[in-house]
């Protein structure tokens, strides 16, 4: 069995703010720091350290070949990232205030260059029982998951960032849903004051063959599996920045399935990953090694 997470590689340029720009407002920011990121490539470093060996697919520009050097340095296999001549590389423009908090303008970049010639290539590496793991920061989802499909691959959906393109995929070939209370209730047109259990059973009910996985913030985390669910609380930390903590938490929880952990030690290892990820600066350099996760279980009173 192998992973390939197919999905987007960015150049971050996190600002530190006091606030958040308001419309019509300028601001002076006190300081710019540059990272490597994308939800992609935060996921497969994430699950790269939680002990998995995992396959890399996507598109960069010549600016992006240090992207590559993070990853490989991870130990995550680039062989299927595309380098492109004709296009800069997707980067993020990220406000992070003095809560550690963000806010995230995205551009795309070659993100949004794969091809149909490209996801046959990186496929044809993989077969049934594999796992894909997507986010929502590349272009061809469809034709992947269709693809995918027919493979009998296991497919891992974090459907961020979320908007309309989520709502035209064929979400019912998803195995494994990675979302946030905002991402479900978007799915499923609930109401933001419906309760969080509630809401995971509401997703069970449309996708009844698939594993939801509800991350709550600082409320932790919840996971509906058949007529089973798990809950998980969040650590508490000092927040530094929380930009890859979701990120994080996908990749350990993933990670810690494969390795053959049941739900709720996966949960455990994933919360205490994302806190860890939370306490220091930046994405993909905030996510903590597999003993580092064990050490701070150690350390915790629950």
């Amino acid at each position: 069995m192998k992973v390939l997470c197919f999905g987007s590689l960015n150049i971050d340029y996190v600002y530190s703010v006091d606030h958040f720009v308001a419309k019509g407002e300028t601001l002076a920011s006190t300081g710019l720091e540059v990272f490597t990121g994308g939800k992609g490539l935060n996921q497969s470093i994430a699950l790269a350290k939680a002990g998995t060996e995992v396959y890399h697919a996507g598109a960069i520009g010549p600016d992006g070949k240090f992207l590559l050097a993070a990853m490989d340095e991870a130990g995550v296999n680039t062989d299927y990232v595309s380098v492109l001549t004709t296009a800069r590389t997707g980067n993020a423009i990220i406000q992070r205030d003095i809560e550690g908090d963000n806010c995230i303008l995205l551009y795309g970049g070659t993100n949004q260059m794969i091809t149909t010639e490209q996801v046959d290539e990186v496929l044809s590496h993989f077969s049934a029982g594999d796992y894909l793991i997507l986010q929502n920061e590349i272009n061809q989802l469809p034709y992947i998951m269709e693809k995918a499909h027919e493979k009998g691959m296991v497919i891992v959906l974090n459907p961020s960032p979320m908007n309309e393109k989520i709502l035209e995929l064929p979400l019912e070939y998803v195995n494994i849903f990675m979302l946030n209370e905002v991402e479900a209730g978007q799915i499923m047109n609930c109401s933001s004051d419906i309760k969080h259990d509630r809401l995971a059973e509401k997703l069970r009910e449309r996708f009844p063959g698939a594993t939801v996985v509800l991350t709550l913030g600082g409320e932790g985390s919840i996971c509906i599996d058949g007529e089973s669910l798990f809950a998980q609380g969040a650590y508490r930390v000092s927040v530094a920045d929380t930009t890859a903590a979701g990120d994080t938490f996908t990749g350990f929880f993933i990670g810690g399935l494969l390795s053959g952990k049941p739900i709720p030690g996966a949960m455990k290892e994933a919360s205490a990953a994302a806190a860890i990820a939370c306490s220091r600066p930046g994405a993909a350099p905030s996510i903590p090694t597999l003993g580092e996760v064990k050490e701070f279980l150690l350390q915790q009173v629950n």
